[in-house]
């Protein structure tokens, strides 16, 4: 079950996983996605300059292969093609590529700490980093994004057009306290696999039985970990770690149920499987 809501005039995305776990998601606001795009074109910008003094150094080195010539030699032709496919990697593939495979982040949408994910809370693939990108050219029109702006006023997940397409929205990040800030590594991948100190020791078949949307569960319960009060976050820690226990067909032993859930996470990470 999905569900919009406007606290604090902030809008807030709640989820209910099938686990009957409820996350909430800060829903992302133009300004902080302005100051995003705005970083993640200068960087687009930075390299075209590289690029541009790059050809130039070239082009100075070789006076005779690329001036006044009526035919291009092979090395000028390589230059030509290399130049077209790079500019194809920034307009085309800079956000796809990084939001699929930087785990919905660009450099920008990092520096701001914003993500995107799917409507349902889950992480979204290559598909939809992709279907959500080559849209961005429409929300651009007629200039300077007004498309997509207008259609971010118009509804209060402030989805543009390509994420309507793709189903995804922009979510912020919310901070983690100390304990956790070591489980999390700079790449994206929320648990570091020599973070976590286990009281318990997993038998490695009941781990296998634990797939990918459960790892995300654990993953997204301590994401979000401050924003629950300390009841509520010990409860919803022990519901999970009863739910995992169920799939993986073993009886915890007593201890703090965190500590479980952080065991098995360490454990699903490093089990060899991709996640």
């Amino acid at each position: 079950m999905v569900e919009s809501e406007r606290r604090d005039f902030a809008d807030q995305l709640n989820i209910e996983t099938p686990e009957q776990v409820d996350l909430r998601f800060p829903v992302a606001g133009m300004g902080s996605r302005f100051v995003a795009i705005l970083i993640d074109h200068l960087i687009q910008f930075g390299v075209y300059v590289l690029i541009a003094v790059a050809i130039a150094i070239v082009i100075s080195g070789t006076p005779d292969a690329l001036k006044v010539k009526a035919e291009l030699d092979t090395a000028a032709k390589w230059l030509i093609a290399v130049v077209v496919f790079v500019n194809f990697l920034l307009i085309w593939g800079y956000f796809a590529l990084f939001e699929a495979f930087w785990h919905g982040q660009t450099p920008g949408k990092r520096a701001m700490k914003l993500r995107v994910i799917k409507d349902n809370g889950r992480q979204i693939t290559l598909f939809e980093a992709l279907a959500r990108n080559l849209l961005r050219i429409v929300d651009y029109l007629p200039s300077l994004y007004l498309a997509g702006v207008i259609t971010m006023l118009c509804n209060r997940k402030n989805k543009r057009l390509g994420d309507f397409a793709a189903g995804t929205l922009v979510v912020h990040e919310l901070a983690v306290d100390d304990h956790f800030a070591g489980a999390f590594s700079s790449g994206g991948d929320f648990f570091d696999r020599s973070a976590a100190k286990s009281e318990t020791e997993l038998p490695a078949d009941a781990v296998a039985r634990l797939d990918s949307a459960d790892l995300h569960v654990i993953e997204t319960f301590f994401a979000r970990a401050l924003d629950l009060n300390l009841q509520t976050r010990a409860a919803m820690a022990e519901r999970i770690a009863q739910r995992m226990a169920t799939k993986m067909r073993i009886a915890l032993p007593e201890g703090n149920p965190e500590r479980q859930l952080e065991a098995m996470a360490k454990a699903m990470r490093g089990s060899g499987r991709r996640f």
